[in-house]
């Protein structure tokens, strides 16, 4: 009856927000994607509760790149690229912010979990111009798989897959997979690999 109920609620919930989903295609055309995203993503994030999330996904499955329908989306989380990419079973915390992301499947993003879009979002070389007025250069950051991402970190490059990065964080550099990463700016302090885990669970030896 589970498997039945959640496309049906899914179907029920894409109805829902046909009209937010042709507004967006509308202003689209009229202007800016990016922007239109932005505008709406404002909105829909402020819908509580499960069905809150339900109506998200259905409103990002249209909107992004792509948004795999059993992705979890919180309260408060905000787009602002249309290029953004959620894999399958991904978890996004609330009130987390993210640009041109890509979150692979199984990927955990705590609450206030800010990616945006790279580290060079303004241009900062002149100083005979306004920051505001110096092109960046946007970069897509992608999050491997089965990835878990503390809450209020900061990321800016690439995170491998199997990657633990502990609250708080600022990642500045791609961790190597397998790792638990944490600080500003985030460093290894421990791997996954099967040898080091199997040595947290062993016994002492007498």
């Amino acid at each position: 009856m589970k498997a039945i109920s959640k496309p049906l609620f899914r179907f029920l919930c894409t109805l829902l927000i046909l009209p937010f989903i042709i507004s967006h295609y509308l202003f689209s055309r009229l202007g800016s994607p990016d922007r239109s995203l932005e505008t709406h993503s404002q909105i829909l994030s402020l819908l509580p509760g499960l069905t809150g999330s339900y109506l998200r996904v259905a409103f990002y499955r249209f909107a992004l790149d792509h948004c795999d329908p059993t992705a979890t989306i919180g309260f408060g989380v905000l787009f602002s690229k249309t290029g953004a990419w959620i894999g399958s079973h991904v978890y996004i915390g609330p009130r987390c912010l993210l640009g041109l992301a890509t979150l692979e499947d199984d990927v955990l993003l705590g609450p206030m979990v800010q990616i945006p879009s790279g580290p060079k979002l303004h241009g900062i070389d002149r100083l005979d111009t306004p920051i505001r007025q110096q092109p960046g250069n946007p970069m897509r950051v992608t999050i491997g798989r089965d990835s878990w991402i503390g809450g209020g970190s900061v990321i800016l490059t690439d995170v491998a897959s199997q990657t633990v990065v502990g609250a708080s964080s600022v990642v500045t550099k791609t961790p190597p997979a397998r790792t638990i990463v944490a600080g500003i700016p985030a460093k290894v302090i421990k791997n996954r690999t099967v040898a080091e885990v199997a040595k947290t669970f062993d016994p002492p030896q007498p």
